[in-house]
């Protein structure tokens, strides 16, 4: 027997349909930096092979292009950024994390008409859909402590909704 009620709707997983020319980008650009980081195909190569993949056609190409060779030219300098902010040599970071990661580090540096939670948020989404059981999690942290340093004054503007404690005792009932 259903115990739900025809009226009450069930969430539904997010359709392909749903999903941004941004985001779809994203996916294409981790998929490529995944061939780039493994594989280690250039840049070019892996775009023309990108480019004829089912769907590209629904990205937005002019963000999967800066996202790819921004992130492939300027390599160095998104390790440089991001190795502080681990717990563990970068070389110990999965492919897919460390695609997710340039992304992310990339967007919060050279995409400023994304907002940072936004940034954030994708790159969370991006390591649930394609990376390993609690890298999302691992990426959330890597990702938050980079948008205070590339990003602190918006960061300041429009913080975190996560809920504060307080530190000081609730007033005595009367």
């Amino acid at each position: 027997m259903n115990n739900t009620s025809p009226t009450t709707p069930t969430p539904k997983p997010r359709k392909a349909a749903d999903k941004s020319a941004r985001t779809r980008a994203r996916e294409f650009a981790l998929q490529a930096l995944y061939q780039h980081l493994v594989g280690r195909n250039a840049a070019v190569d892996i775009d023309a092979f990108t480019r004829d993949l089912a769907g590209f056609h629904k990205a937005d190409s002019a963000h999967y292009d800066a996202l790819l060779h921004g992130c492939v030219a300027q390599a160095a300098a998104l390790d440089a950024l991001i190795t502080p902010m681990l717990d563990r040599p970068l070389a110990e970071i999965s492919p897919i994390e460390h695609g997710v990661l340039w992304i992310g580090t990339y967007e919060l540096q050279h995409c400023l008409d994304v907002p940072w939670r936004v940034v954030l948020n994708e790159c969370i989404e991006l390591a649930k859909s394609f990376g390993g059981t609690d890298g999302h999690k691992y990426v959330n942290g890597v990702m938050h402590r980079l948008a205070e340093k590339l990003r602190p004054a918006e960061m300041l503007a429009a913080p975190s909704k996560a809920p504060t404690r307080k530190t000081t005792a609730p007033p005595a009932a009367a």
